[in-house]
């Protein structure tokens, strides 16, 4: 079903046209930054995304047809920039490093704009990012939802993505943070060399980008800086839980994929945490360099799946999974700590979860919520986007519902 999925993504991509920038150079904004014009998405283009882009995108759901002219047609042609900046890696001791990232500017004349910064979800492949948006389907929805409308576009590929030489920093806690921020007040400089500024700042993620989205904002909330609101689909925002239920409590409908995402996220805990051995101390010995190749980019995913088992139980070690359900260790008291929604924010937030999500189970979909309900934190509401709605289904189901939801508050500041 992924390989179908991947192969009309693919081919979509291709036959696509979209206006390029010709030789595009970097524009220098500071000694740390620069962005270079990439392309410009017509109306044409924008709405061709939103039909046959989104078609090709749900083929293999169980919604195939949920999501056909669900949104709106494009009102502005949007100018795409890929945005250069340097960075630190926290758990490094701050070494320094470049990144990259997407800021999408709807092409309308006006100076003032919302603002939304998008965390995209899992990726196998490095250049599967907002920068190259072509080959990120999701970001094109985004970009066609919101850009489209007139909002501009935030998007960071994140360390060991797009044009970063790490690897990849697959749910890092700190370097997720640091990745996201710096990669908004790039966007920021950006924005004001161009003399536009931000009218209301939004955040929105799918999937892992459900989890980014939510780490992001408590480091956002700890400076006190001011979000309008918050929308996380699909968002494994309790990773600790996720992973334990994955391991050691099967459900037909789990991802045949879900061996990759652990794989590299043990390869990542391995480089950026110091855990030395982790990936040998979780994986069956017959995987390991299948796990390794994945991760360094040697393989794709579909070389990945054709040499390793589709269910998770007979990819990971047993001891391992056990090891889980007191979480004693240190692999799992740092996944413990690396929770993203227990504390208090000031920030509406919503959180989509779907029936048949085979990634995110439905009750973690509802914990932030619960725990603003519990501590008396701003309005949270999880919003069920459906029996029958996957992982897929979710990401669609939020991006309609969280547009309309941004423009309220939008609708709300503009005085009669």
């Amino acid at each position: 079903m992924l390989r179908k999925f991947c192969f009309i993504l693919f081919s979509l991509c291709l036959s696509m046209q979209v206006q390029a920038a010709e030789n595009p150079e970097f524009v220098k904004v500071n000694a740390g930054l620069e962005y270079q014009l990439i392309a410009t998405y017509d109306q044409t283009k924008l709405d061709q995304i939103l039909s046959s882009g989104i078609a090709g995108f749900m083929a293999s759901s169980t919604q195939p047809d949920a999501y056909r002219n669900a949104f709106n047609p494009a009102k502005f042609a949007v100018n795409l920039y890929r945005v250069r900046y340097r960075s630190v890696i926290p758990e490094l001791n701050n070494q320094p490093t470049l990144a990259s990232g997407l800021l999408a500017i709807p092409v309308t004349g006006d100076k003032t704009f919302p603002v939304v910064s998008y965390q995209h979800g899992t990726v196998f492949d490095k250049s599967f990012v907002p920068s190259n948006p072509d080959k990120s389907m999701e970001t094109s929805i985004m970009l066609a939802a919101f850009a489209a409308q007139g909002y501009v576009v935030v998007a960071a590929d994140y360390f060991g993505r797009g044009l970063s030489a790490l690897p990849d920093s697959y749910l890092v806690k700190d370097s997720t943070r640091q990745a996201t921020f710096d990669m908004l007040w790039s966007a920021k400089d950006i924005m004001d060399s161009m003399q536009l500024t931000a009218s209301h700042f939004f955040m929105s993620g799918w999937s892992q980008g459900g989890w980014v989205t939510m780490q992001f904002l408590k480091k956002l909330d700890i400076l006190g800086i001011n979000v309008t609101a918050v929308a996380a689909a699909s968002a494994p925002v309790d990773i600790y839980l996720t992973m334990n239920r994955w391991l050691n409590n099967y459900q037909p409908v789990d991802a045949v994929y879900l061996p990759a995402v652990v794989a590299i996220q043990l390869q990542a805990q391995e480089f950026y945490m110091s855990q030395v051995g982790l990936l040998e101390s979780a994986v069956k010995p017959e995987y390991l360099q299948a796990s390794r190749d994945l991760y360094q980019g040697k393989i794709d995913w579909e070389t990945f799946f054709k040499v390793t088992p589709p269910k998770l139980q007979d990819f990971i070690r047993s001891d391992f999974a056990k090891s889980g359900v007191l979480g004693d260790s240190p692999y799992w008291q740092l996944l413990d700590k690396n929770q993203a929604y227990r504390w208090k924010s000031e920030v509406p937030l919503r959180t989509y979860y779907g029936g048949r999500d085979e990634v995110t189970p439905k009750i973690i979909g509802q914990l932030p919520e619960a725990t603003q309900k519990l501590l008396g934190g701003a309005s949270a509401s999880s919003i069920y986007a459906g029996d029958q709605a996957d992982h897929r289904g979710v990401f669609l189901f939020g991006v309609r519902d969280q547009k309309k939801w941004f423009d309220s508050f939008i609708a709300k500041s503009v005085k009669p």
